[in-house]
């Protein structure tokens, strides 16, 4: 295999054989310059900083969708305990504000036309449920 420099661009030159002190000690011919010391280069960069960092910020589709049903399972929890504080006659605003927060996210597209349908009725669901209660949500971010 023949090894070229560090750029691949320059070819590798023959050397001429190098003379041996019968002494044992060290010396330089006389013929030969010495050769300055090669820069080290900076390794090549494949894409820059700028192309990691759009990578960072490509979410993934199981990655989405996955965060889109836990928030989903977390606002039909919180419909729940509001369904049960209402039945037991102990509800308090705190089960409000957690159905308010719970349904803040529901409105992301996750690209899987079912489940952006299904987190569609469980944020109208909740939007009623916090009209009804005098709480109602802020703005209508709902997707048609």
């Amino acid at each position: 295999m023949r090894v070229y420099g560090p750029n691949g661009t320059t070819s590798v030159a023959a050397k001429a054989p190098t003379r041996r002190a019968a002494s044992g000690t060290f010396s330089l011919d006389a013929e030969e310059q010495p050769r300055a010391a090669a820069s080290a280069m900076a390794p090549r960069a494949i894409g820059g900083i700028d192309a990691l960092i759009a990578l960072q910020g490509i979410e993934d589709t199981t990655e989405r969708r996955r965060r889109a049903v836990t928030r989903g399972r977390k606002a039909l929890d919180a419909l729940d305990a509001l369904k049960l504080g209402m039945l037991s006659g102990s509800l308090d605003g705190a089960a409000l504000v957690a159905l308010k927060a719970a349904t803040a996210g529901l409105a992301e597209s996750t690209g899987d036309p079912g489940l952006d349908t299904v987190l569609a009725e469980i944020a109208l669901r909740a939007e009623v449920e916090l009209a009804k209660m005098g709480m109602p949500q802020s703005g209508n971010n709902r997707p048609e």
